[in-house]
């Protein structure tokens, strides 16, 4: 299911920040081995966001080959640490040698194996934090999260209009209809369990923007 009209994705499209060389042969990998990434649009407010609220930590859950760190960190603090992860090796391979171009590898921390149980073995608190891993599994991600979100820090989660879900199910569901997950999936019910825990949470404002695949941008407030 289609989030943007035609026009407006030409117009999103065609208004995006540029690629630099790297990051364009990031995404010249992804188009060609169909790999998702969130693409220059939704990557341009990625390091608008690192820049407002002068980022200099930042955890990802689920890094892939670490086309979305790259944007975050051009808007980030010249000293500013990065912790990607990826449970497969061969990818985190690939982002360690794209950020050694980029000159970023000596400030970051690159973590194989599950994203939940390499967030533990971090310390201090995080400006920001991006979720792109398995969508079921979000709510428990926030559930780690959320007392080591620095305030004024922000959460970002991708893929909860567009992915692996049915949008059309979740759309009605936050329009009330009770039965609307009733069969869906168990990324679909994942991605209403973390919209529901984000915005019960007092400490957290929450907005979705219907960028690349749908981003839920929570800003700890207190």
């Amino acid at each position: 299911m289609e989030i943007l009209t035609d026009d407006t994705r030409r117009f999103l499209t065609a208004t995006a920040p540029e690629h630099d060389e790297v990051q364009a042969e990031m995404a010249a990998y992804a188009a060609e081995h169909g790999f998702p990434i969130i693409g220059p649009e939704a990557g341009g407010f990625l390091r608008l966001v690192a820049r407002l609220v002068d980022a200099e930590r930042l955890f990802e859950f689920g890094s892939g080959f670490g086309y979305s760190a790259t944007w975050f960190a051009k808007g980030m603090a010249d000293e500013c640490e990065l912790f990607v992860t990826e449970h497969d090796p061969t990818e985190l391979e690939m982002a360690r040698d794209y950020f050694e171009r980029l000159g970023l590898a000596d400030q970051t921390t690159f973590l194989e194996g599950d994203a939940l149980d390499s967030f533990g073995e971090t310390e201090g608190e995080f400006d920001l934090v991006l979720f792109d891993h398995q969508k079921h599994r979000y709510a428990e991600a926030f559930d780690l999260v959320r007392d080591r979100v620095a305030v004024g820090g922000v959460i970002i989660a991708d893929n909860v209009m567009r992915g692996p879900l049915d949008f059309g199910a979740l759309a009605d569901r936050e329009v009330g209809v009770a039965s609307a997950l009733d069969g869906t999936n168990e990324d679909t019910r994942g991605i209403a369990a973390y919209l529901d825990a984000v915005r019960a949470d007092p400490r957290f404002e929450t907005l979705v923007l219907p960028l690349g695949n749908g981003l839920s941008v929570s800003y700890r407030v207190e």
